[in-house]
């Protein structure tokens, strides 16, 4: 059987376009061929659509809405992860409108279908205090208390996500002054983030430990689970979730849901509170733009709301019901 123009043009999108044109990282093409792979079952599933047999037309906006309605409905995702597949979504159509101008009405129509509002969740981030106590529950008599401990030091001090330390190679950290580490983020782009003494000290005892300054070490990711392998997302928040656990027990008022963001979270909120400028912070966590920051200069103005609601809650006087009623501002006018 010949291929279809969109098998052919979807396998250009994940092979060829993506990684080499984008050069967006293999988690996002991974990520995109989910979604695309999902949409296939949809329509051979529920649509009764063969899929060796299907066309560019066929996916239209009436279909995809189906589509996005199915995840949420029967799938039970939420509305963030929604917008994430209907952004994947909308960048293949961007695609197909170049590799495919005669279907360009069509695919603009589906780049019609607009993004889902919803209620951002409150923003979660640690005290000093309460990372603290995190970081003094690895024990580190042992080697795995050590390496947790210096991987939890890691994160917080450089904001970092958790994909980039789990994608951290020896390579790319620099402990001789000026300290500095390189991250890989978002779309392959880089940034240097500078390191402190206290984590820069626990970083030398473990590469000491494990051998990692030598030269054939380089390459290999800087932390490995107990099974020799790079760690996964899950593995490092079942870590921290063990040591919040912990935590919990000493602190009633600790938080309840500690995630590898909570610290970038963390590490953005103590820098504003520091007086950090929201443009350093931007560049800090490697944000495209300055905006994506200012959830953070939001979330300590909200702090700072309540902290003084809780110091004086007597309502501020009640203005005048009109200015023309006010004597004095009416004299004070006048002088203009």
């Amino acid at each position: 059987m010949t291929p279809t123009s969109l098998a052919r043009l979807l396998q250009m999108f994940l092979t060829e376009y993506l990684p080499m044109q984008r050069n967006v990282s293999p988690h996002t093409v991974r990520s995109y061929r989910d979604v695309m792979t999902l949409l296939l079952r949809f329509c051979r599933d529920r649509k009764g659509l063969a899929i060796e047999r299907l066309r560019i037309e066929q996916l239209g906006a009436e279909l995809i809405v189906e589509f996005l309605d199915f995840l949420e409905t029967d799938r039970g995702c939420g509305i963030r992860t929604r917008n994430q597949r209907l952004a994947a979504l909308h960048a293949f159509m961007r695609y197909l409108q170049v590799e495919a101008p005669e279907h360009i009405l069509h695919c603009q129509r589906v780049l019609t279908i607009p993004f889902k509002r919803y209620d951002r969740p409150a923003l979660h981030y640690l005290t000093a205090e309460q990372l603290r106590a995190i970081l003094e529950q690895p024990d580190l008599l042992t080697p795995m208390g050590r390496r947790d401990l210096t991987l939890l030091a890691l994160l917080y001090d450089t904001g970092a996500r958790v994909q980039e330390i789990i994608d951290l190679p020896v390579r790319d950290l620099r402990l001789d002054s000026p300290a500095q580490v390189q991250l890989t983020g978002k779309g392959r782009k880089t940034r240097i983030v500078p390191l402190m003494p206290s984590t820069v000290a626990v970083l030398e005892d473990y590469i000491r430990e494990h051998g990692l300054d030598q030269p054939h070490q380089l390459e290999r990711a800087l932390f490995l689970n107990r099974h020799g392998q790079r760690f996964t997302r899950t593995g490092i928040r079942d870590m921290i979730r063990k040591y919040v656990a912990r935590s919990q027990r000493d602190c009633p008022h600790f938080p309840a849901d500690v995630s590898p963001h909570t610290f970038r979270h963390s590490k953005a909120m103590h820098m504003l509170q520091a007086g950090i400028p929201l443009v350093i912070i931007r560049d800090f966590l490697g944000h495209a733009d300055v905006t994506t920051s200012e959830i953070y200069a939001r979330a300590d103005l909200d702090m700072k709301r309540r902290a003084l609601e809780k110091l004086d809650p007597t309502p501020v006087a009640a203005m005048p019901s009109s200015w023309q009623d006010d004597a004095s501002l009416l004299t004070w006018l006048r002088t203009l």
